[in-house]
C-alpha cells in the first residue's frame, strides 16, 4: 500500500513540472541596455518598458503591467487561441504611466495558446 503513494506522489510531482512554458508565472528580465559604438565608448539607452505579468486562466487572460521609468508606455494585450475557428485577439493600447499599474484582460471562448504583451512609446 506504502509503495501506491509513493508511486502516486511521484507521478503528480513529475505532472507539474511537466506543466507547459505557458503555464508558469513569467517575469521579464531586462537586458543589458548598454551599447558599445564604433568608437569604443559605452553609450546607455534610455529605461523604457513596462514589466508585464500574465495569467491565463482557462480561457481568460489577465495581465498587469507597472511602469516604474518616466516615459509613457502604451500596452496592449495579444491572445491567441488554439481552435481555429476561436478569433484571436488584440486589446486597444493602454498608456501605462509612470508608477502606474494597468490590468489588461482577454479571452478565447475554449483554450488559449499564447498571450503576449506589447509596448510602444508615447509619441
Amino acid at each position: 500500500m506504502r509503495f501506491f503513494r509513493l508511486a502516486s506522489a511521484t507521478v503528480a510531482v513529475a505532472v507539474a513540472l511537466a506543466l507547459p512554458y505557458e503555464a508558469t508565472a513569467h517575469t521579464r528580465v531586462q537586458p543589458d541596455r548598454a551599447t558599445t559604438d564604433d568608437t569604443g565608448t559605452e553609450e546607455t539607452d534610455d529605461l523604457f518598458g513596462a514589466a508585464c505579468w500574465i495569467r491565463v486562466d482557462g480561457s481568460h487572460v489577465t495581465a498587469y503591467c507597472h511602469n516604474p521609468y518616466p516615459d509613457i508606455d502604451h500596452v496592449s494585450l495579444h491572445v491567441e487561441c488554439v481552435r481555429w475557428w476561436d478569433l484571436d485577439s488584440d486589446s486597444r493600447a493602454v498608456a501605462a504611466e509612470p508608477a502606474q499599474t494597468v490590468k489588461l484582460t482577454g479571452r478565447c471562448w475554449q483554450e488559449v495558446r499564447a498571450a503576449w504583451i506589447s509596448h510602444r512609446r508615447a509619441s
